[in-house]
């Protein structure tokens, strides 16, 4: 699965996109960011605030709660802010 990460996430992760192997137990937005937050101090760093942090599941938004099962792509990114 394609990871991408935007802005701060991208930042604090000192990465802009990854492929990875899902560990067995991970279905939804929410268990990957959780599973992500247990890889370095920076990813921990990157989700601290994972509440506020946006998914997109194949350029579509997606709530955390949302099945990631047969996404090919995952983006995690800050809220938009601007006027």
């Amino acid at each position: 699965m394609r990871l991408l990460y935007f802005a701060w996430v991208k930042e604090k992760t000192g990465i802009a996109a990854e492929d990875v192997a899902l560990p067995d137990g991970v279905a939804t937005v929410g268990e990957l960011i959780a599973w992500l937050k247990t890889r370095g101090p920076e990813f921990a760093q990157a989700f601290d605030r994972e509440e506020v942090i946006r998914a997109a599941i194949d350029q579509t938004h997606a709530r955390h709660d949302a099945e990631i099962g047969g996404a090919r792509e995952i983006a995690f990114f800050p809220p938009v802010t601007g006027g």
